[in-house]
């Protein structure tokens, strides 16, 4: 099947694709995918651009400096829908990983007795100063994860923090020259803060959404609809690097040992291996093997695009007011991740693709989400922007 699609009318229209990064370690089955080879393999060749902010990477995709990117879910649906940046039709084309981000949190406050979000909450009330904290991008998933633990804590992350945007490779050097009390953002940062002794992870991001879409493989929609079979081969491509990640611990070694060099996340092998491996030190004495760790693959149920993924990301941004008004979550969802050609991709790739849409999720607090009434579901969180209430 591999050359199934490569030959004739559905030869990929463009052999380069220039796909930018963010030196993270969830970017390595786009990695992979080209250290491997499998980009070759599927009749294309992968070009890496590495990137250092997310707004870089955005206004680099838009510009058309790159073909497409890995990319946070809520920042191609930002864009999507105009928030920070003029509207713009987005593709996502696959999820590329689930789970593995974190919630840091400084040494200071563990001093203080903060160990959790209660206790985090309990010191909050009586603070003198608003805490700070970060993420890495306005829209982006960073964002919403750290708005949802904080505001399952009863903290309203607009009102009683400040937060502020910092590119992730520089949250730990922030974290311990004290000018933030905590951050979130993708591995191994988080790792990074937790070896150099200036955080304790209070939160990992399965934590708050076991098994949420990690980035995106995103295109703008005019790149994909010009060269449809070009990103057909992009995702096969892909999708088999995540699966040879997930299949064994000596392949994620060599992930780890690829993702060090200076080209790729230009990090400590130890700050990306442990947790790669699923295993976790807080940084306050507790160690654990998690059991929903950051998967690339897990048979394809990492990788399916679902409807309902996607707009979760919206129903938080109209939580938080970035969207401004209520807009068709379903019918956007349905235009943005190109399930069709994902499906076609993944048969490629001998992947298998489960047949539904939408999935349900089961949050932190409780909730769960199926893609069924938005509105409603936004509403019923005690703490979200004014201009929703009863909405």
């Amino acid at each position: 099947m591999a050359g199934a699609f490569i030959a004739g009318s559905d030869r990929p229209e463009k052999g380069v694709i220039r796909v930018g990064f963010m030196p993270l370690t969830d970017c390595a089955s786009v990695v992979m995918a080209s250290v491997l080879g499998l980009d070759e393999k599927h009749g294309i060749r992968i070009e890496l651009h590495r990137q250092h902010s997310w707004s870089g990477m955005r206004d680099r995709l838009l510009g058309g400096e790159i073909d497409a990117g890995h990319l946070l879910t809520g920042l191609l649906y930002g864009i999507e829908t105009g928030i920070g940046t003029p509207a713009t039709r987005m593709a996502a084309l696959m999820t590329l990983s689930r789970n593995g981000q974190a919630i840091t949190l400084s040494r200071t406050l563990a001093a203080q007795g903060v160990t959790d979000l209660a206790s985090l909450a309990a010191l909050q009330r009586k603070h003198q100063r608003r805490l700070t904290f970060a993420h890495t991008f306005p829209t982006g998933d960073h964002a919403m994860f750290l708005y949802y633990w904080l505001a399952a804590g009863g903290i309203d992350p607009l009102r009683d923090v400040q937060v502020a945007t910092v590119p992730p490779s520089q949250m730990a050097g922030n974290l311990a020259a004290g000018h933030m009390d905590g951050f979130c953002a993708g591995e191994p940062w988080g790792a990074r803060a937790v070896l150099d002794g200036s955080g304790f992870t209070a939160a990992a991001s399965q934590d708050i959404w076991p098994g949420h879409p990690g980035k995106a493989l995103g295109a703008t929609a005019a790149f994909v609809d010009a060269n449809p079979h070009a990103c057909r081969s992009l995702v096969a491509a892909v999708l088999e690097a995540g699966r040879w990640i997930d299949e064994s611990a000596e392949h994620r070694a060599t992930v780890a040992e690829v993702l060090s060099s200076p080209a790729y996340v230009n990090a400590d092998r130890q700050a990306i291996a442990a947790r790669l491996r699923g295993e976790y030190d807080n940084g306050l004495g507790r160690r654990w093997l998690d059991a929903d760790p950051l998967q690339f693959h897990a048979g394809g149920a990492a990788n399916f695009p679902y409807l309902s993924d996607g707009m979760w990301f919206m129903t938080q941004h109209r939580r938080w007011g970035l969207l401004r008004e209520e807009v068709d979550y379903a019918a956007i969802a349905a235009r943005v991740n190109r399930v069709g050609l994902y499906r076609e991709a993944a048969l490629v790739a001998g992947v298998p693709a489960p047949s539904g849409l939408m999935r349900t999720s089961m949050l932190m607090d409780g909730k769960a989400w199926t893609g069924a009434d938005p509105a409603a579901y936004i509403s019923s969180f005690p703490i979200h922007r004014p201009a929703l209430a009863g909405a």
